[in-house]
C-alpha cells in the first residue's frame, strides 16, 4: 500500500530504543526523512545508523532530553535547518515510575508532568506554524492503555495520559480543516525494556516473578500474545499516511483486544 510519506519529514521522539526505534525505521522504509531524538546520544546515533544502513534512509540523530524546553526547541530548530520544515510530529516519551501514590512525591509528579504531558505540548506548538503554512501535518501522540483503562501502580501515567487524548481532540477542532491531523495511539501490553521493568517491580513487590506476571498479562489478553514493537508502529504509518485522511481526534488502540471499554 504506498502511504503517501516520500519525502516528508518526520520528529520521533524518544527514538532510541522501544517504540520510538521502531517508529522511526517503519517510517524511514517509507522514505520519510526521519529527525530521532533520545538522551543518550551514544545509543542514539548507534540506532540511526543502523536504520540508515538498513533502508538508506535520511536519519539525523540528536541528542536531547525532552522534558526540557530549550532541548525540544533545539530539536525542532535543528530539523528545520536541515530538511526545511516539519511535516509528522510522533511524540513518545519514557514512562513515570510504577509506583502506590502514597509512595510517589512531588518531584516525582512534576517530573512526570514534564516528561509525559509538557513534551507534547512544547513539540506539538513549536512545529504546528510549520503545519499551517504548509497545510499539512500529522501528529500522533503515543500514550498508553492506562489512559483509558487505569492501572494501579502507574498512578502517574494514568493520571496525565487523559489529558493529551483531550488535547489531542481540541488540537483536532482547531486545526483539521487546515489538513493537520491529530490523533492518539495507546498501546496495549508491548515487549519493550519499560515492559520489562514493569514486570520486574511487581514481581518484586509481589513475591513472583517475571514469568509469572507476563502469564497472568497474557491470559487476560484476547489474541493471547504481547504486542511487538512493530505493531505500534506499524499502525503509526498508516495513521499519518495519505490512506487516514479522515481519521482526526481519535485514539487508536494497539493492545490486542485488551481494553474492555467499548470507546
Amino acid at each position: 500500500m504506498e502511504l503517501g510519506l516520500q519525502g516528508k519529514v518526520a520528529i520521533v521522539s524518544a527514538a532510541s530504543q522501544g517504540l520510538g526505534l521502531a517508529t522511526a525505521r517503519r517510517l524511514a522504509k517509507e522514505g520519510t526523512r526521519v529527525v530521532m531524538c533520545a538522551r543518550n546520544k551514544e545509543i542514539l546515533d548507534k540506532a540511526a545508523q543502523e536504520i540508515t544502513t538498513d533502508t538508506n534512509g535520511e536519519i539525523l540523530a540528536v541528542g536531547a532530553d525532552i522534558s526540557r524546553s530549550d532541548d525540544i526547541n533545539r530539536v525542532v530548530d535543528t530539523a528545520v535547518a536541515k530538511f526545511g520544515t516539519v511535516h509528522i510530529l510522533v511524540n513518545n516519551t519514557g514512562g513515570p515510575p510504577v509506583a502506590d501514590i502514597e509512595n510517589l512525591t512531588d518531584a516525582a509528579w512534576s517530573d512526570g508532568f514534564e516528561l509525559v504531558l509538557m513534551s507534547m505540548i512544547r513539540f506539538t506548538r513549536r512545529v504546528l506554524p510549520y503545519m499551517r503554512k504548509q497545510k499539512w501535518g500529522r501528529v500522533v501522540t503515543i500514550t498508553s492503555i492506562a489512559a483509558k483503562q487505569p492501572i494501579d501502580d502507574l498512578v502517574i501515567s494514568s493520571t496525565l495520559r487523559p489529558g493529551i487524548h483531550a488535547l489531542s481532540k481540541m488540537l483536532t477542532n482547531k486545526y483539521a480543516h487546515e489538513n493537520i491531523l491529530c490523533n492518539t495511539i495507546a498501546p496495549g501490553f508491548i515487549l519493550t525494556k519499560r515492559q520489562e521493568e514493569i514486570f520486574s517491580a511487581r514481581a518484586q513487590h509481589s513475591g513472583t516473578t517475571i514469568d509469572q506476571e507476563m502469564k497472568q498479562i497474557i491470559d487476560n489478553i484476547p489474541v493471547k500474545r504481547m504486542g511487538s514493537p512493530e505493531d505500534v508502529a506499524d499502525a503509526i504509518a498508516f495513521l499519518i499516511s495519505e490512506k487516514a485522511g479522515y481519521i482526526a481526534g481519535t485514539t487508536l488502540s494497539v493492545d490486542g483486544g485488551q481494553t474492555k471499554g467499548l470507546l
